[in-house]
């Protein structure tokens, strides 16, 4: 299996879904694109009302089905006000640290399909004028974008076509080293649905049916709480959401395995269902961590919260800063790929 997992192309499908711009809110265009993808495959896909994409593969029983996600939308931001200096105050779409966006080039795009570029930087930005540059806040109140065009009151950029509730996207700056590393804003969650994408090419190039019918939703409300906690045939047994692994101080995960969740800020994940997938893993041999998330939630945890009679669990690719400039290596994309492959052809776990 390992042979036939292509890391190169998973990483070729990561840099074209970071570089479309998929702010929470305003998701057609990358949907549109993941939709073109599975269409040359010869798949059949539908939408659901709020602008999810989804895939289904017959499996040998229809009785039990599995339901998979991961969310194609991304951190952004939104245009609050137009200042009298012609610069652009910015509301929050996700959950991120201001110090974490602050001297990124943006975009903004108008309700007629114009873009602007531009940069996001502190009003007090000059050293030479500002003496506080250092220690002011960052926080809305200081942080604004600077847009590329002559601007200089609020009526130059309205004239432009610019307007409260404009989305911003963030320049997601990707690259691929040599090292197998790929690095770019918004690894969460394109890598995992890169992922996806990649393990139902190799099951229909294999011509593989699945042991039970299984339903792959690419959401795209996940950053604002309520991405995957539709759509759900009574059918499905088991969720399985495909997102990032978190790093930092007193975390198992890393960027070379594939992070498996136990418990994250909803509570833990499905004890019998977390088993198989690391049995799995073991029987395979798959590198895996086993962690903790203290601050997150899923797809899969909102569909809990919805009222869902599911088994669900939560794996993903380690990706370290998160919610900032996220990295990840080659060899956890692969352990990912491999498990969710493996899953997918495994007995649903009872």
């Amino acid at each position: 299996m390992s042979q036939k997992v292509n890391t190169n192309e998973i990483m070729e499908l990561i840099k074209d879904l970071v570089s479309i711009p998929s702010p929470s809110g305003n998701t057609e265009q990358v949907i549109r694109h993941v939709d073109e993808y599975f269409n040359k495959l010869g798949l059949e896909t539908q939408r659901n009302h709020k602008g999810g994409l989804l895939v289904t593969l017959s499996g040998e029983n229809n009785d039990r089905h599995r339901f998979l996600t991961a969310h194609v939308d991304t951190l952004g931001a939104m245009v609050k006000e137009i200042k009298s200096n012609g610069r652009l105050k910015l509301t929050m779409i996700g959950g991120f640290r201001w110090n974490h966006v602050e001297g990124e080039y943006c975009q903004i795009e108008t309700a007629e399909n114009k873009r602007f570029t531009g940069t996001i930087l502190m009003h007090q930005t000059s050293v030479h004028v500002y003496k506080e540059a250092g220690d002011a806040k960052r926080d809305e109140n200081n942080i604004e974008v600077r847009i590329d065009e002559r601007v200089k009151s609020e009526q130059d950029v309205k004239e432009l076509g610019i307007s409260v509730g404009d989305f911003v996207s963030f320049e997601p700056r990707v690259e691929i080293t040599e090292s197998g590393f790929i690095k770019s804003r918004h690894l969460d969650d394109k890598a995992s649905v890169a992922l996806l994408m990649h393990v139902i090419k190799l099951l229909k190039e294999e011509g593989i049916k699945l042991p039970f019918t299984t339903h792959f939703l690419i959401s795209n409300n996940e950053e604002i709480g309520y991405g995957g906690n539709s759509n759900i045939p009574s059918e499905t047994e088991e969720y399985l959401a495909v997102d990032m692994g978190a790093i930092g101080d007193g975390q198992a995960t890393d960027e070379f395995t594939v992070s498996i969740c136990a418990k994250d800020s909803s509570g833990p994940y499905h004890l019998g269902l977390r088993k198989h997938l690391e049995n799995l893993s073991k029987e395979n041999h798959i590198e895996y961590k086993m962690d903790i998330y203290p601050f997150y939630g899923s797809d899969a945890s909102a569909a809990i919260r919805a009222g869902y009679d599911l088994k669900h669990a939560l794996i993903g690719p380690g990706i370290d800063a998160s919610h900032a400039f996220e990295r990840t290596h080659e060899t956890s994309l692969l352990h990912t790929a491999r498990l969710i492959y493996h899953y997918l052809k495994s007995n649903m776990n009872s």
